[in-house]
C-alpha cells in the first residue's frame, strides 16, 4: 500500500459551504492582505498558501469514500458515499474507455450516506469493468439494488455495464484480496457496522467509521486496541465531542476525537485521521477541533512516540 486518498469525509449526509461562509473566507483573506499588491501569480499563491486552512481551503462536503492505493493494478475503495462520484470520474479520466479495471469496494454498513454514491460511480456503467462489493451484511446486494429501483432512481441496476459481484466476508477472519490481507470486525452502530484492517507486507491501515466506543466497557475498548495495534494510519469516526458522545448523543453510534486519541495511543498507532465529520461543523469548527485534538495528544502522550494527528478533507492524499 502506498497512499490513501480521501474522496468524501463527511458523515450522515453531503453538505456544501453556504454563501455566507464563502463570503467570510474572502473577507478574511482580503483583511490578511491588508492592501498589499502582488507582482505575479506566484507571489499571490505564496500568500494564499500561508493563510489558515479554514480561510484558503475547505474540508469539503462529500460523504464517506476513501481509496487505498496499492502496489498492483486493482483498486481498493472503502464505502460508496457521494465521494464515489468524483472518484469514478477521476478513474475514467485516467484510464479511459475501454480499459477494463477491477474495483474492490468494502462497505462498512448499509446506511444511505455510505451507499448513495454508487449509482453515480461511472465505472459501473462501462462494459469490461469488474466491481466486487465486499461486506459482512447479508442484505448487501439487496441494499445496493434497492436504491437503484424505481421510483428512487431513474437508471435501474440492471443497466450496469460492468460485471458486479458480491462477497460476503466473515468477521475477524483475514481475506487475501488484491495482494492485501483484509480483516473486518464488528463495531457498535445501529444495524451493525464493520471496521476494516488492511495489512500489506510493510504497512497497516485501519478504516473505522460509524462506530461508538464506550469508555465504561473496558473489554470492548481493549478489543479495539488490539485491532488497531501498530497501524500506520487509523481513519476514525470522530463525529462528536466527548461531551456529546457521552451525554446527549450517547448510543447514536459515533465516537469522539478524545476517544480516538486514547485508543490510538494505547495501540501504538503512528498516525490518526479524524473522519466522518459532523455536517453542521464548518471549516473553522473543524480546524479548532483538530487543534484541540493535537493539544490533547501532546499533553497525554507521556514518554511514548508522538501520534501524528490530521483531519481528513476531500482531496487529501496521505503517503504511507
Amino acid at each position: 500500500m502506498k497512499q490513501i486518498v480521501f474522496w468524501g469525509t463527511r458523515g450522515s449526509l453531503p453538505v456544501a459551504p453556504t454563501g455566507r461562509e464563502i463570503r467570510d473566507k474572502i473577507v478574511a483573506a482580503l483583511t490578511a492582505a491588508n492592501g498589499r499588491s502582488f507582482k505575479n501569480r506566484a507571489a499571490l499563491d505564496a500568500f494564499v498558501d500561508q493563510l489558515p486552512f479554514a480561510v484558503n481551503s475547505t474540508y469539503g462536503g462529500n460523504s464517506s469514500c476513501v481509496e487505498i492505493v496499492g502496489n498492483g493494478p486493482e483498486h481498493l475503495i472503502c464505502d460508496m458515499g457521494s465521494g464515489a462520484r468524483p472518484l469514478g470520474q477521476a478513474k475514467i479520466a485516467r484510464f479511459g474507455v475501454p480499459n477494463p479495471q477491477t474495483y474492490h469496494i468494502f462497505i462498512s454498513h448499509l446506511h444511505w450516506d455510505h451507499l448513495m454514491g454508487f449509482p453515480f460511480f461511472a465505472p459501473m456503467y462501462i462494459p469490461g469493468n469488474r466491481i466486487i462489493i465486499h461486506g459482512c451484511h447479508a442484505q448487501l446486494e439487496e441494499a445496493i439494488r434497492l436504491q437503484m429501483r424505481a421510483p428512487c432512481f431513474p437508471v435501474d441496476y440492471s443497466q450496469a455495464g460492468a460485471s458486479i459481484e458480491f462477497d460476503q466476508m466473515t468477521p475477524d477472519k483475514p481475506h487475501f484480496i488484491a495482494g492485501v490481507n483484509v480483516t473486518p470486525t464488528l463495531q457498535l452502530h445501529a444495524g451493525d457496522s464493520y471496521g476494516y484492517r488492511f495489512d500489506s507486507v510493510d504497512k497497516s491501515v485501519i478504516y473505522s467509521t460509524d462506530s461508538e466506543h464506550k469508555l465504561d466497557q473496558p473489554e470492548e475498548m481493549q478489543r479495539t486496541v488490539r485491532f488497531f495495534a501498530k497501524a500506520d494510519l487509523v481513519i476514525f469516526d470522530a463525529m462528536y465531542s466527548l461531551a456529546e458522545a457521552v451525554s446527549v448523543k450517547a448510543d447514536w453510534g459515533h465516537s469522539s476525537n478524545m476517544v480516538a486519541v486514547e485508543i490510538c495511543q494505547a495501540a501504538g498507532v503512528k498516525r490518526l485521521a479524524l473522519f466522518h465529520h459532523e455536517p453542521i461543523h464548518d471549516d473553522k469548527q473543524l480546524s479548532r477541533l483538530l487543534a484541540e485534538t493535537r493539544r490533547l495528544e501532546e499533553i497525554t502522550r507521556g514518554d511514548q512516540p508522538a501520534l501524528d494527528v490530521l483531519s481528513a478533507y476531500d482531496g487529501l492524499i496521505v503517503d504511507l
